[in-house]
């Protein structure tokens, strides 16, 4: 099967793709003080509940692609995702360079989020495809270029708008670069089925192994009408109250309706709050850092710079530790760095905080993934995407969420907030590890 297609440049074009979509994450945390409130220096005088309420789309949206494509990817083939994915970012640019207010910011989000999520839902799995053996660590260096677009992308902010002075529109324009390479790359290419095909797990299987996809969907559905406001809870803490409640219900799913192993919906528990210590954090960090003396937009650089590199050498680290005692470690530095930032004010001092936290978030996203990938193989493209669209929505639920209690109290109650959990993580990593540290990973 290989011979049939030019697995170096599947590779470089899913880079590409991933790279339009971590440069609209950097993007967003720069126009964040564009949109925002004219007395800190905003355009569009927009509250910071607002912009998180505009910024929702981007990872709602993203879900409700991911999810959708998972489901779908086997039945319309994968060629079909990865050409979703590039006009739906061409839209989504299109709209975002001429946004001027909080619903056509929100429009243009939801363009963008589903192109994102078309990314994941098509490019994780075909990478777990084409480098069967390796999965964990293709998938780390694949997802190199998330943190490594977010450094590209603060950088070109800082030199192109705090330095310059160029107009946030012709900044925004950057995007259609990569998004044209990566359209070139696929053109005419044979793009390989899923591994979950190839190896003839069947659909039901493959529901199956996922334990509770009924709850599953169920919850992160819950979870989107609370990012878009249809519902909402007055208290911030009842949002972990719904975390918890999926625990409990996708066990009764699990264990008792379908009689079959909890581990991915465990799984997908613990992705709601990893993926909301990474990424609800850096989209704040023009908020969080305003004060801190040091520029926001080169400590996103930082951050996720450091990110970029843990991540192109993580084969060793997970051949050592394996992928759950990473996770476990990831924990530990994360809840250090917040709470650490949340304590610090020197400039010194926010950029050794900063480190920590970069060090913890670095292998979150993508060694969740290789963890399903290899030890959950028969999830397939639906395992992956319903765990990328549970990291999505959650961040989408917890951003406003965020900017309320930024308003409402100040940065540090914030990040004191969002530190709860790492927290809870090392708790959960640390039972997950005693279990899984001499397993192998699962063949097909």
């Amino acid at each position: 099967m290989e011979k049939n297609y030019n697995k170096f440049r599947l590779f470089v074009g899913s880079c590409l793709a991933l790279l339009v979509t971590s440069l609209t994450f950097a993007m967003r945390a720069k126009i964040e003080e564009v949109f925002g409130p004219v007395s800190d220096g905003g355009i569009f005088g927009l509250s910071k509940e607002a912009i998180g309420w505009a910024f929702g789309p981007a990872f709602w949206g993203f879900t409700v692609a991911m999810v959708a494509g998972g489901f779908l990817i086997d039945i319309v083939k994968t060629k079909s995702v990865v050409w979703a994915a590039f006009f739906l970012h061409l839209i989504g640019a299109v709209a975002f360079i001429m946004a001027k207010d909080k619903e056509t910011l929100f429009l243009a989000n939801i363009f963008i989020g589903l192109g994102n999520g078309c990314v994941e839902a098509a490019f994780n799995p075909l990478i777990a495809t084409i480098y069967k053996d390796n999965k964990t660590t293709m998938l780390n260096r694949f997802h190199v270029w998330f943190p490594g677009g977010i450094v590209l992308g603060s950088l070109l902010a800082y030199l192109m708008m705090d330095t310059m002075g160029i107009n946030w529109q012709i900044y925004i324009g950057i995007l259609f670069i990569p998004l044209a390479i990566y359209g070139f790359l696929f053109m005419g290419q044979k793009i390989p089925e899923t591994e979950r095909v190839s190896s003839g797990i069947t659909y039901k299987g493959m529901l199956d192994a996922t334990g509770a996809p009924v709850t599953l969907i169920a919850s992160m559905t819950l979870m989107l009408l609370l990012a878009i406001n249809v519902v909402k809870f007055p208290e911030g803490w009842m949002y972990l109250a719904v975390i918890g409640a999926v625990v409990v219900v996708s066990a009764v799913e699990a264990l008792l309706i379908r009689k079959t192993s909890m581990i991915f919906p465990i799984m997908f528990t613990f992705m709601l709050l990893t993926a909301s210590t990474e990424l609800v954090t850096t989209q704040w960090v023009n908020a969080l850092l305003s004060q801190a003396g040091v520029s926001p937009m080169l400590m996103l650089a930082l951050i996720t710079g450091i990110m970029a590199v843990g991540r192109f050498f993580a084969g060793g680290l997970v051949h050592r530790l394996n992928p759950v005692g990473v996770l476990l470690l990831s924990s530990v530095f994360s809840a250090l760095g917040i709470y650490a930032l949340s304590m610090v004010n020197a400039p010194a001092m926010v950029i050794v905080s900063s480190v920590i936290f970069a060090v913890g978030v670095t292998y979150f996203w993508p060694t969740m993934l290789g963890f399903v990938a290899e030890y959950i193989p028969k999830s397939g493209a639906l395992g992956l995407s319903l765990l990328g669209g549970a990291g999505m929505v959650s961040v989408a639920m917890f951003l406003p969420v965020m900017g309320r209690i930024m308003e409402e109290n100040n940065e540090q109650v914030a990040l004191q907030s969002i530190g709860a959990l790492p927290v809870i993580l090392i708790i959960g990593f640390a039972i997950l590890y005693s279990v899984y540290r001499k397993r192998k990973p699962e063949s097909l």
